[in-house]
């Protein structure tokens, strides 16, 4: 059976913190807590849990603090996690057995990231990311802001989930904090890598710039040194932003961009069904949503689960209806309603075709 230490950064996290040390302290063999300056209780609450907790000075450079955090790991693997995040009881059970039968020449293993939900607690969004790394391998981490583990080798796929709970508070000020450190590089006149133009672009049009976000995010593409599943996320945020500064036909052409990188994405498919739709051409719309139907299932994607679900089920409704042909509307809305029986519009569709009857 493998070792595994828990390595954490963290700051003012007694909301969250033990939450989520709870749900593993059970599983791991040692915590690894670094502080980067907490003022509440943050601290005693890991020693609580008897962690090793060790003060790091902020230096507006995550990857620095994982790093320090990977650096005091004695344990065969690392485990990292946010303060926000905690394992589920079947996912923790499932890392209990992982923990019992990992294959030592296993260098990683990659779990899913669980982190958006529906009114009714469902998983809508999700991905994966590298959580479980062999600690002698000595992967670091990179980037000022959103900071990403760099792995390679044998890398395992778990069927296991980490879930990200949403923060019950946010500290004053902490919206603009990753704005601010890119701000302050380009003003130093550090060099960004296509990474830290991406996530620049991202805090950009977070912060409702979008003009300056599309100008970045173009430049993050023209490095043409990006991870596919960026370079497609891409796509979708510059056709926010162009809808947002009014250039429709800008969006659209960003949401087609999309389909250069990889083959069309449920979402994206939606999308241009929308785009069609609020033009009142519901034949054209009819065909993109049913493309986001019959797209294939892709596993190590960014999953939006509703765009390959309930909503362009909801909207084939509408378009046939539209369209007078009852029958299809029907059959799309009996669709859309089991799987999204409680959303405002397959209610209202409900009360319209009762009416009907």
């Amino acid at each position: 059976m493998i070792t595994i230490s828990l390595c954490m950064i963290v700051k003012n996290e007694e909301e969250v913190l033990a939450e989520c040390l709870s749900s593993v302290q059970d599983i791991v063999d040692e915590i690894i807590i670094v502080d980067t300056g907490s003022t509440d209780q943050t601290k005693e609450i890991a020693h609580s849990f008897s962690a090793k907790v060790l003060d790091f000075e902020w230096v507006k450079h995550f990857a620095k603090a994982r790093n320090f955090a990977f650096s005091h790991a004695a344990k065969e693997y690392i485990l990292w996690l946010d303060a926000d995040d905690v394992l589920l009881e079947e996912d923790r059970q499932k890392l209990l057995q992982l923990k019992q039968t990992l294959d030592p020449s296993v260098d990683a293993v990659s779990m899913f990231y669980h982190v958006g939900f529906d009114e009714n607690g469902q998983v809508n969004f999700k991905y994966r990311r590298n959580r479980l790394v062999k600690r002698t391998l000595n992967f670091q981490w990179y980037g000022a802001v959103h900071e990403f583990l760099q792995v390679y080798g044998n890398i395992f796929p778990a069927d296991i989930a980490v879930t990200h709970q949403k923060r019950k508070k946010t500290t004053a000020g902490e919206p603009e904090r990753n704005l601010r450190i890119y701000e302050d590089m380009l003003t130093k006149g550090e060099d960004m890598t296509p990474r830290d133009l991406f996530y620049f672009a991202n805090e950009l049009r977070d912060n409702g710039q979008h003009v300056r976000a599309i100008r970045f995010y173009h430049e993050f593409l023209n490095t043409k040194q990006c991870w596919i599943e960026d370079e497609i996320r891409t796509c979708q945020y510059l056709a926010d932003c162009y809808y947002a500064a009014g250039f429709e036909e800008a969006a659209l052409s960003s949401l087609l961009r999309s389909f250069l990188y990889d083959q069309p994405r449920p979402e994206f498919c939606c999308r241009i069904g929308d785009h069609l739709k609020i033009q009142n051409k519901h034949q054209a719309a009819i065909f993109w949503y049913e493309q986001a139907l019959k797209a294939p299932e892709n596993e190590t994607a960014f999953t939006l689960t509703q765009y390959k679900t309930w909503y362009p089920h909801l909207q084939l409704c509408y378009c046939y209806y539209q369209l007078g042909d009852l029958e299809q509307a029907k059959i799309h809305h009996r669709a859309s309603s089991a799987h999204h029986p409680t959303h405002p519009s397959v209610l209202y569709n409900e009360k319209i075709f009762a009416e009907q009857t």
